[in-house]
């Protein structure tokens, strides 16, 4: 009878968090027996993780760095356990005796993933791409410093949809309509829907609501009218400068990220005890 062949598994560590070269070294040893350990690093250096091969991920830190791995991966997509020493952890969803217990459960089997879709983004001067990226959760048009209203001409592939003006517009992932999305009035999805949601933010308007499209749709926002720091930013983590005249293309990138799940728990575990999402009110 043949043994199981062992995971490739690399440790990723968020290099902002306290002793995370002692976290690395724990977890590295409380799973050496489970997995063949190809490697581990932080967020700074990621030079040794594409050499090293692995079949797994195990990034420690928070759902900020998964979404910079993820990011980082591009279309090498692997599959991800997050361990959560951040505070919310709704991607991260393990803990690091979770971690063990899981591994030892896989027993040659491939991990259970839950595929992500990811936002190819791009920004075009009037001369052609001037910066593309990806985004994980959200590409967010922010008015910025002196904080007057923009304004932003839309368009779904090719044919014009609406002139937001107002403090910006959010493009999410079903992924990331739980993050800015979700805080500015938006739809939460699941993350199997196949489909991208137009949140705009404080419009001056009384019409425009948020608005969900098809998976498959090229999202163009033209800057007409912008602030000196007016600015797009993917996943809350870079940033980029917009002027007027600029146009921010997005689209669903061909590649998904694979996000492991834990088995043990409900389909509505993180909705409902991390968001508190349908908690009935208290009554005294």
């Amino acid at each position: 009878m043949s043994v199981p062949r062992k995971p490739r598994v690399f440790l990723v560590g968020s290099s902002v968090k306290p002793q995370m070269d002692e976290q690395l070294r724990a977890v590295g040893g409380m799973v050496a027996d489970l997995v063949d350990l190809v490697g581990q690093a932080t967020t700074d250096d990621l030079t040794a993780l594409a050499p090293a091969r692995p079949d797994l991920l195990v990034v420690l830190g928070g759902d900020g760095t998964l979404l910079s791995i993820a990011r980082h991966l591009r279309e090498n997509q692997i599959p991800i356990i997050g361990v959560n020493f951040g505070k919310l952890g709704f991607l991260a969803e393990f803990n690091v005796e979770d971690v063990r217990t899981y591994l030892r459960g896989l027993n040659g089997r491939a991990p259970l993933c839950s595929e992500r879709a990811l936002l190819e983004v791009a920004v075009e001067n009037a001369g052609g791409a001037s910066h593309s990226g990806l985004a994980v959760n959200d590409c967010v048009v922010q008015a910025g410093p002196p904080f007057r209203m923009i304004t932003l001409a839309v368009n779904v592939d090719g044919e014009p949809l609406t002139t937001v003006m107002g403090d910006g517009l959010i493009i999410c992932t079903p992924t990331g309509s739980t993050a800015h999305n979700m805080s500015a009035g938006g739809p939460i999805l699941l993350p199997g829907v196949m489909g991208l949601v137009i949140t705009p933010v404080c419009p001056h308007s009384l019409t425009h609501r948020p608005l969900l499209v098809e998976s498959s749709s090229v999202i163009e926002v033209t800057a007409v009218r912008c602030n000196a720091g007016t600015t797009i930013s993917l996943d809350g983590q870079v940033s980029l400068p917009m002027h007027a005249g600029q146009k921010l293309i997005v689209r669903r990138y061909p590649h998904v990220l694979k996000l492991v799940t834990r088995p043990d728990l409900p389909r509505w575990h993180t909705l409902t005890t991390k968001l508190g999402w349908g908690q009935l009110p208290t009554y005294h």
